[in-house]
């Protein structure tokens, strides 16, 4: 009998040929079938195992995104449904995405092959603690964190000696700053070890707890070998620490997974390298699929990107990348949201009001180390843009207003950053 259990995706795909028959071969060659009947592919197997397709929509005829071994002056888009059998993946991450999206972005005679969305059957979603901590165990470690966190980035990321680094952390920790992470590219060069990262934040950010009473929270990178990663982690915990950090297309969902088995504090999940299978519209996977699954795998802050940012996404994709976190999925908690690149006082208006949450842990390198009064200043200037947001006050009304009661953190960081006469 045929696993009633289906794993269901929709594909965006280009073929020369009908796109009936392209998502047929496509089916099947993630499943049961083969470019050329074998013996043993009997009637039986096919009916119990093979991908099913449930509907196809032509989107008309465009120029081939992608190359191949032909070049067609056009081809023909499609939406296709695909069904997978739960028997044929189990409950393996591993094994799904082979399935969804392995040797099928080979396949010749497609010019496109993007995996849009994904729905999972309750069994393989159950089968996933998904994030031990999520919004409200980050929010718990932060001392009760209200409102939107706001974190920041070690700044230069690469090339910093002890000493240095020990100032940089020792200031930002002192502007009582919700968190503070180690940027994608710094793991445990010689010049700066991680074990000496680890003390060194550990003891400075305990130092400015005294002085400010505001727990903060570090995301060390334990990016690096796979056998190493449990003895990293324990590093982290054995010192205090209170957040890990993974580059998770890195480092694969497995690996993931394997951390969220044995990690005692939360896990901040980078997407380093992700667009490289995402940027394009042809090729790869979305957000929406990629993040279900990393949310399965555990982690419990994943990077969205950030309205108005130096990256490729638009607002609406990244706006939508945020509330795809806040959707159900079984059980799980939801990840928090975490905005990067180009950060500062002017983007929380448009973020606010493209989301309507503050459940977000918004990163902001020069929007806190490069403002004009320094760190804590910057840290000030943000959260008040946040309450102006919500609030729905201007930010040139709000900077003005709070500076006229004392405080012209928001003011500089407005003109510093735009947004503010």
């Amino acid at each position: 009998m045929r696993d009633q259990r289906v794993v269901r995706c929709t594909y965006y795909l280009e073929s020369e040929i009908d796109p009936e028959r392209a998502a047929a071969a496509m089916a099947g060659e993630q499943s049961s079938g083969t470019f050329v009947a074998v013996p043993g592919e009997s009637p039986r197997i096919r009916e119990r195992h093979a991908a099913q397709v449930v509907s196809v929509r032509g989107l008309g005829v465009r120029s081939p995104s992608l190359p191949s071994r032909s070049r067609p002056e056009s081809v023909r888009a499609a939406l296709a449904v695909v069904e997978f059998p739960m028997e044929n993946i189990g409950t393996d991450l591993a094994t799904l995405q082979t399935t969804i999206a392995g040797n099928l972005f080979e396949l010749g005679e497609l010019f496109a092959c993007r995996v849009q969305d994904i729905e999972l059957p309750e069994e393989f979603v159950a089968a996933h603690p998904g994030p031990a901590f999520g919004i409200p165990g980050t929010r718990r470690l932060m001392g009760g964190a209200e409102g939107v966190m706001i974190g920041t980035i070690i700044k230069p990321n690469v090339g910093l000696a002890e000493d240095e680094f020990r100032l940089s952390v020792r200031e930002l920790a002192r502007a009582s700053v919700d968190l503070i992470k180690d940027d994608e590219l710094m793991t445990d060069p010689a010049y700066l070890p991680l074990e000496r990262r680890i003390a060194v934040a550990t003891e400075e950010i305990r130092a400015a707890e005294q002085i400010t009473g505001h727990p903060v929270m570090y995301a060390f990178n334990i990016t690096g070998d796979l056998a190493g990663l449990r003895r990293r982690h324990d590093m982290v915990v054995e010192a205090g620490g209170r957040c890990v950090m993974l580059n998770v297309p890195v480092m694969g969902l497995p690996a993931l997974a394997w951390l969220r088995e044995f990690s005692e504090v939360p896990v901040h999940g980078h997407r380093a390298g992700l667009a490289g299978s995402m940027r394009s519209p042809a090729l790869g996977m979305s957000y929406r699929v990629w993040q279900q699954l990393a949310r399965l795998a555990g982690a419990d802050h994943l990077h969205v990107s950030g309205l108005g940012s130096k990256f490729y996404e638009t607002d609406a994709e990244v706006a939508e990348n945020v509330r795809s976190l806040f959707e159900p999925l079984g059980k799980t908690l939801s990840p928090v949201p975490t905005l990067s690149s180009g950060q500062n006082v002017t983007t929380p208006a448009p973020t606010f009001a493209a989301t309507g949450s503050t459940d977000l842990l918004m990163l902001a390198g020069g929007g806190v180390a490069a403002h004009p009064d320094g760190p804590a200043a910057g840290v000030r200037s943000l959260r008040a843009a946040w309450a102006a947001a919500v609030d729905g006050v201007s930010l040139d009304v709000a900077a003005h207003t709070a500076a006229e009661a004392g405080d012209p953190a928001l003011l500089h960081a407005g003109r510093a950053f735009g947004g503010v006469a």
